[in-house]
């Protein structure tokens, strides 16, 4: 079975240096890279089936992006928003790609991860070549974001670990249906056991500051923002949509089959926000997409 090594690259922020942490999968001579890129309070480990999948092609990278699960922490929270982690992910591909110019990487980002992919994507000269947003696009809806902050600032402490599962599983149930190990997996994903014998989540609380600050004005100049950058990338672009979604709506989906890089869209039924990509008909629309002109 083919398995990860953990790596991690030193990037920096106003606020001073940091370290980001990833999990590589595959041949690291391989030149073809595939860079998987978590939601906001997930983590690397998520792509674990995906990456398997996929490490006969690619050389598979999965960051832990800043503020979670074994990336380090940033000094000034207000920084935990998308042009910082575009910025490490710069970093992060001067990291793993060969030094010839003009190699290309391809990018798979679940929620705040296709973000991510829609900042880097849009850029002059930008280093991806394919584009899979999972689950996300330039309208996010005001009711989910707020929905979204409120859970990430919690600051939950779990007795057992199996108390902590149940909570993930009760505030991940959009993700779809899942076996019991599944879901065991993914809760395992995201907690950490402190020295008081608690469990917590793998992530800054810190991380809800922005989410807080957003203002409905804020929220328009960003939707107006993340559409002119939307409108810039030029690679090609496949959508996933959870048919279920509270955060991109069916109409929002069908506008990105319309303009700018005029994505494919793929609609999953009876799941929500996010698909997984834990199962083997949803690995295929990927591999699909990525693996064919």
């Amino acid at each position: 079975m083919v398995e990860a090594v953990i790596r991690s690259v030193q990037c920096i922020s106003p606020a001073g240096l940091h370290r980001m942490a990833y999990k590589e999968w595959g041949d690291p001579a391989n030149p073809d890279v595939l860079v998987c890129v978590h939601g906001v309070t997930r983590v690397s480990d998520d792509f674990d089936n995906l990456a398997r999948a996929l490490a006969h092609r690619y050389r598979v990278v999965c960051p832990d992006v800043v503020g979670r699960g074994r990336s380090g922490r940033l000094r000034n929270p207000e920084l935990y928003r998308i042009p910082q982690y575009v910025s490490d992910m710069v970093t992060l591909l001067a990291r793993v790609l060969p030094p010839e110019d003009g190699h290309k990487v391809s990018w798979f980002g679940t929620s705040m991860g296709g973000l991510i992919g829609m900042g880097l994507a849009s850029l002059p000269d930008s280093p991806i070549g394919k584009l899979v947003l999972n689950d996300i696009g330039p309208v996010l809806d005001p009711a989910a974001l707020r929905r979204i902050g409120d859970y990430i600032g919690q600051d939950v402490r779990f007795a057992t670990f199996e108390e902590g599962a149940r909570f993930v599983r009760d505030v991940s149930a959009s993700f779809g249906p899942h076996s019991d190990e599944e879901w065991n997996k993914m809760a395992r994903d995201v907690l950490r056991q402190d020295a008081d014998g608690t469990w917590a989540r793998h992530y800054d609380l810190n991380l809800a500051l922005p989410f807080r600050a957003a203002t409905p004005e804020s929220v328009a100049a960003d939707e107006h923002l993340l559409w002119a950058a939307y409108d810039a990338i030029r690679c090609p672009t496949l959508v996933v949509r959870g048919a279920e979604s509270d955060l991109l709506s069916h109409a929002t989906a069908q506008a990105m089959t319309q303009r700018g890089p005029r994505a494919r869209l793929v609609e999953i039924p009876g799941v929500g926000h996010a698909p997984t990509f834990l199962h083997d008909d949803q690995i295929a629309i990927a591999e699909d997409f990525l693996l064919n002109p």
